[in-house]
C-alpha cells in the first residue's frame, strides 16, 4: 500500500451496523405494539345480565366523577381507581341497590365531589352560586369604572372652557 492513502473497507463491513439498526427498529416497533395491546386489554368487560342493566350502569357511571382525573366521568376514565369504582358500582347493582343508594354510599366514602351534580346544601352553595357571584361582582366593577370615567370626562370638559383667544394660541 502507498502511504497517505487510507484503506477502504469492503461493502460487507458495513452490514453488521445495518443489521443492528434494523434489529433495533424491529424491537422498538414490537415494544410499541405490545404496549398498545396491553393498554387495549386493560378494559375489564363486566358480565351484564342484559342490555337494560348495561344501560343503567353506563347512565350511573356518567353521573359520577373520576377521583383521579377530575374532568372525566367514571364511565370515561381509564385510571385504575376508576376501574375499581366501576367494579364496586357493578357489584352494588348486582346486589340489588338502587342508583340513589349507590350514590349515597359513594358520597359517604368520597364526599360530594364524586357527583357531577352535587346537591344544593350549605357546603355546596358556593359551588353552585359562586360563578354567578363572581360574574355579578365583575359587572358591577365595570359599571362603576365606566360611570367614574364618564363623570371625570364631564368635569374635565367644564373646567377646560376657555376664552376663544386662548384656544387659538395653543397648538
Amino acid at each position: 500500500m502507498r502511504q497517505g492513502r487510507s484503506p477502504t473497507l469492503p461493502r460487507t463491513a458495513h452490514a453488521p451496523h445495518r443489521l443492528a439498526a434494523h434489529l433495533l427498529f424491529a424491537c422498538v416497533l414490537a415494544l410499541g405494539f405490545a404496549c398498545a395491546m396491553t393498554a387495549r386489554a386493560g378494559v375489564d368487560p363486566l358480565p351484564f345480565a342484559d342490555r337494560a342493566e348495561e344501560l343503567r350502569f353506563q347512565a350511573l357511571t356518567k353521573q359520577l366523577r373520576c377521583l383521579v382525573c377530575q374532568n372525566e366521568s367514571l364511565n370515561d376514565s381509564s385510571a385504575p381507581l376508576a376501574a375499581d369504582l366501576r367494579r364496586d358500582v357493578f357489584e352494588q347493582m348486582r346486589s340489588g341497590k338502587s342508583d340513589e343508594e349507590i350514590k349515597t354510599w359513594l358520597t359517604a366514602r368520597y364526599g360530594d365531589f364524586v357527583l357531577y351534580d352535587p346537591p344544593l346544601r350549605g357546603g355546596t352553595w358556593l359551588l353552585w352560586f359562586g360563578p354567578l357571584l363572581v360574574l355579578t361582582a365583575g359587572a358591577a366593577g365595570v359599571a362603576m369604572t365606566v360611570r367614574r370615567r364618564a363623570r371625570a370626562a364631564v368635569a374635565d370638559s367644564t373646567r377646560s372652557t376657555r376664552p376663544a383667544s386662548d384656544v387659538e394660541d395653543d397648538w
